[in-house]
């Protein structure tokens, strides 16, 4: 059984302590395959650092997450298209449009997720939308390429079936992690009605810790937890469940 984390911020401060005894422990429960997003071009460096010393277990993303978008973001995005020529890179990503905690930088939000979907789609990448409070917005921007064949997933999808919907018409898995847990956050409830075919599974570590680890640090041996749930919830063995997710995360990243 082979399970792949595709969504995971192990670079982070909060694994400075710890990172080796982190991902040996999510390897050695079979999450050999763990990807990280990219925020912004000042952790570039470390993400590099870790994929060489695991080079076999770690894919990167390169991107500019929305809610780092400020007045330098074209700044920001010449360090995206620099990567991309430097690098290789399994998607672009976390990209797309936040409007949870402030909308001051909304025209530039649009303006860099646009900017990226045509890099991606240049590269023949998938790309990894974090959407908060912004379906309409990200939606604007998707139609106009909807001719294109984009790939990729909604990251910590969080929307009604409507959206789920029109999401996967528009060729997009469904990133699903530990919020399926939550007792009251009703994503359990959606995806009865989603096939499993347009899922991927995701811890977004060191965020969103499934139950029973709630409000501690998330890890990507965590996703454990969200497949015994979702077996749970289509009423098939957790090694279906990894199965079925698997294939799909290599559909999308090729890798």
């Amino acid at each position: 059984m082979e399970i792949i984390d595709t969504h995971t911020h192990l670079y982070l401060n909060q694994f400075n302590n710890d990172f080796d005894q982190v991902i040996t422990k999510a390897i050695d429960h079979n999450i050999t395959k763990l990807i990280f997003p990219s925020i912004d071009s000042s952790h570039m460096e470390k993400m590099h650092e870790l994929k060489n010393r695991y080079p076999n277990n770690i894919f990167l993303m390169t991107g500019l997450h929305p809610v780092y978008v400020k007045d330098n973001y074209k700044d920001e995005l010449d360090q995206v298209i620099k990567s991309l020529i430097d690098h290789d890179y399994a998607a672009v990503g976390e990209i797309g449009i936040d409007l949870y905690w402030d909308k001051t930088f909304l025209k530039q939000q649009q303006d860099a997720f646009e900017f990226q979907i045509e890099l991606a789609l240049e590269k023949k990448l998938p790309i990894v939308i974090h959407c908060r409070g912004a379906f309409n917005e990200i939606f604007e921007i998707l139609e106009k390429f909807k001719s294109k064949k984009m790939t990729g997933i909604f990251h910590c999808f969080t929307g009604s079936l409507d959206q789920a919907n029109k999401s996967i018409e528009m060729g997009f898995k469904l990133g699903i992690g530990g919020v399926v847990t939550f007792k009251n956050a009703g994503i359990d409830k959606l995806i009865k009605d989603i096939d499993l075919e347009n899922i991927v599974l995701e811890t977004d570590s060191p965020y969103l810790a499934p139950v029973p680890f709630r409000g501690k640090r998330n890890e990507s041996f965590y996703i454990t937890y969200v497949i015994k749930k979702i077996s749970e919830i289509y009423n098939i063995s957790e090694k279906e469940v990894a199965e079925i997710t698997t294939k799909n995360s290599k559909e999308i990243f090729k890798i």
